[in-house]
């Protein structure tokens, strides 16, 4: 344990840079509430995606390697954002009618368009715990409509009223004119309607606690701003929940690196430190386009669990957080064989590359061992070139090729032959295209396929002859000569190792691929 955090205050892998930081903010010392808070905040006005998954994946592993660091205890509350109005309709629900006559309201007073929980925002809450609690997270989840109704943000609130004009001086000059003449960071809450309301506070009254707003009508209404009768814009908001919950560390998106920093403000307006953060980059569609809850674009969580490994996931979240990265379903084979490489790697690791390894960090410092003979990759294309949906077909080349191979014996890659076999049926075979071969290639198949009647039948001496024959035949590039077998001999663009495959699949199985190609393209 002692050399292991020794090790871990060197190391470079982002969550212990991130780690010392929050070490460094509170001087080594247990703060006052008795424990290090990480905060992760969860806007519920769509279904839950699998950016917000990300946020909470990445806190989670910036507190692990916290915890390698320090012996003090550590909290990571998951707060969701469920008092606000609901601006618009999500495109992605069923009913939308009935949300649609509610808007304006807090997402935890409007009807569950799914029929299933007591509002929207108990609905949402929920898929978000249950998607959490299933892959393993410790959180404590926290509700924002809770909060502001039970007290627990009174005292700030008095504080956010008390400095009303410091708080407003920060935000004004960020807003257009329109915007400034009328801003307020309360947001009454209509005892009427029951919605969310953007209006002009006309009068304060710190010492009760009140505030009077011009209602659309024209109307005065007197309001506490505390019991849940109003709640903050959202810039104050999040700042006064710093404040109020003493969070030691949040991360949020690029996007809102002007918003941290006016939030921020805020909370040190209240009279307390800010966070410490990292701003990560936002995951883009298959178009460029950044993810978004409301329109569902990009991978669902639930998406991403039909084709990979939750670890596959997780490990996703890890690579590069500052690079902004496609989240679409051809990202899903190489992040699941970056993924198993690593894991293969780490028992025979020494100790300051087990923590760089981003193994240690998607299973908390224990990776299990797995024997793991073949890539998802080889699996997919196995799937592809038998053109089958059935696992026990698989297994016959998998139990041929490693002696001893079971799905008993080896539960993992079974898992993955799943995994394999649904990626293939809904991506790959829809877009096969065999082309038939060139001239050029028709002699270089015919080379391949006596150099395979006479090769030592194994990954290495394969690929070995695969190279060769490739040279022989004037490839400048070979590259040029393994997309030529890929589409000629998988129908794809793309493909395993050559070496790897042809012994999984068969010497002869791949020579009457080969054969069944040159017949056809006479």
């Amino acid at each position: 344990m002692e050399n292991s955090r020794t090790l871990a205050q060197t190391s470079m892998a982002w969550p212990f840079e991130e780690a010392r930081k929050i070490l460094d903010r509170i001087q080594g010392k247990t703060p006052e509430k008795g424990f290090v808070l990480f905060e992760t905040g969860y806007g519920p006005s769509g279904l839950p995606h699998i950016g917000t998954f990300g946020e909470v994946a990445r806190t989670t592993m910036v507190r692990q390697a916290f915890s390698l660091l320090s012996d003090i205890p550590t909290k990571l509350y998951a707060v969701s954002d469920d008092m606000d109005g609901l601006r618009k309709v999500p495109d992605n629900i069923p009913n939308g009618e009935i949300v649609r006559e509610h808007l304006g309201k807090p997402l935890t007073q409007i009807p569950d368009p799914f029929g299933t929980h007591q509002s929207f925002g108990h609905h949402n809450n929920a898929r978000l715990r249950a998607f959490l609690d299933a892959f393993g997270f410790e959180y404590e989840f926290v509700s924002a409509s809770e909060c502001y109704a039970s007290g627990r943000f009174d005292s700030m609130l008095l504080s956010v009223l008390a400095h009303y004009e410091a708080i407003i001086s920060v935000i004004l000059p960020t807003l257009g004119a329109e915007r400034r003449a009328t801003y307020s960071p309360f947001l009454p809450v209509c005892a009427e309607t029951g919605r969310v309301l953007q209006v002009p506070v006309i009068e304060r009254d710190e010492r009760a606690g009140t505030i009077v707003y011009k209602r659309e009508d024209g109307k005065l209404i007197e309001t506490k701003v505390t019991g849940g009768h109003c709640k903050l814009q959202w810039k104050a908001d999040w700042g006064m929940r710093w404040a109020a919950f003493d969070v030691d560390y949040e991360m949020s998106g690029k996007d809102l690196i002007d918003s941290v920093k006016l939030s921020s403000q805020i909370c040190r307006i209240l009279g307390h430190k800010p966070p410490e953060g990292f701003n990560y980059e936002l995951f883009l569609d298959a178009d460029g386009t950044k993810i978004s809850k409301s329109k569902g674009n990009g991978l669902s969580m639930e998406e991403w669990l039909q084709y990979a490994p939750e670890e596959s996931l997780a490990y996703f979240m890890y690579q590069s957080p500052r690079k902004a990265k496609r989240l679409y379903f051809d990202v899903i084979p190489r992040a699941v064989d970056e993924y198993l490489n690593f894991l293969e790697k780490f028992p025979e690791q020494p100790l300051d590359q087990k923590l760089a390894n981003p193994a240690w960090h998607v299973h908390n410092g224990k990776p299990p061992r797995e024997e793991l003979p073949l890539t998802f990759g080889i699996l997919l294309n196995l799937a592809s070139v038998t053109n089958t949906e059935d696992k026990k077909v698989l297994w016959g080349f998998i139990s041929r090729y490693a002696k001893g191979a079971s799905p008993q014996s080896m539960p993992m890659v079974d898992h993955l032959v799943g995994y394999a076999i649904a990626y293939y049926r809904d991506f790959v075979k829809p877009h096969k295209h065999y082309r038939a071969p060139t001239a050029q290639e028709r002699k270089a198949l015919e080379d391949l396929d006596l150099a395979l009647k006479q090769v030592e039948p194994t990954p290495e001496a394969i690929q070995e002859q695969v190279f060769e024959v490739g040279k022989r035949h004037n490839y400048a590039n070979l590259r040029d000569w393994f997309k030529a077998l890929y589409q000629i001999l998988l129908g794809q663009d793309e493909g395993p190792r050559m070496g790897s495959f042809i012994a999984l699949y068969g010497i002869q199985e791949t020579i009457q691929l080969i054969e069944d190609a040159l017949k056809k393209s006479e």
